[in-house]
């Protein structure tokens, strides 16, 4: 018997190094080296300053950038995610209607159909990606704010274009735009 738990002992200790210490480390290691943007969370840098994330969406609330997808959580990845309100709420119905109400409003919209991504929060409240018709139905609006000419305003059709994301491999997934990127080339114009 003690030669037993002995031996349980050390299988433990080993182990714990080996998957405790080792592994990580060189699993981290590998990372720095092969994916490093990656590894370190695909931030963002304008003139040495990070200004955020490619994987986490972010608050745009003026009326002269592209507006995110809306957040149970605010944005703050910490808490990451949804509001868990099912079909039958109340509260999810009195949130979407006023969403949707300030979506329409907001961007002139008359009898449009909006995106779902647009009155819905994500399950991890986190969504950095809309869809190309979210963005199209939010040009007139940014036009307006910065007061666009025509030739701008299709400049900014045209980047709406230019920045929507493929499903992957052809199949996986839908077409997307990242608001954060799209929000940067925007000042570009």
């Amino acid at each position: 018997m003690r030669i037993q738990t002995l031996i349980a002992i050390k299988m433990i200790f080993l182990l714990t190094i080996i998957t405790g210490l080792v592994y990580p480390l060189v699993v981290t290691g590998l990372s720095q080296i092969f994916f490093l943007k990656r590894a370190n969370g695909s931030l963002i840098e304008q003139e040495g300053i990070i200004i955020g994330s490619e994987l986490i969406g972010q608050k745009f609330d003026s009326s002269a950038y592209f507006w995110s997808r809306p957040s149970a959580i605010d944005y703050n990845p910490l808490p990451s995610g949804g509001s868990n309100l099912g079909p039958t709420s109340e509260k999810l119905k009195m949130l979407v209607d006023k969403r949707k109400a300030l979506f329409d409003s907001a961007n002139l919209i008359t009898n449009a159909e909006i995106p779902s991504e647009m009155v819905f929060a994500s399950a991890s409240g986190l969504d950095p990606h809309i869809s190309p018709k979210a963005a199209m139905l939010q040009v007139e609006r940014i036009s307006k704010a910065r007061g666009f000419n025509g030739s701008q305003k299709e400049q900014l059709k045209v980047l709406i274009e230019k920045m929507t994301g493929k499903p992957q491999f052809g199949i996986l997934g839908e077409e997307r735009i990242n608001v954060l990127l799209l929000n940067i080339e925007l000042d570009k114009i």
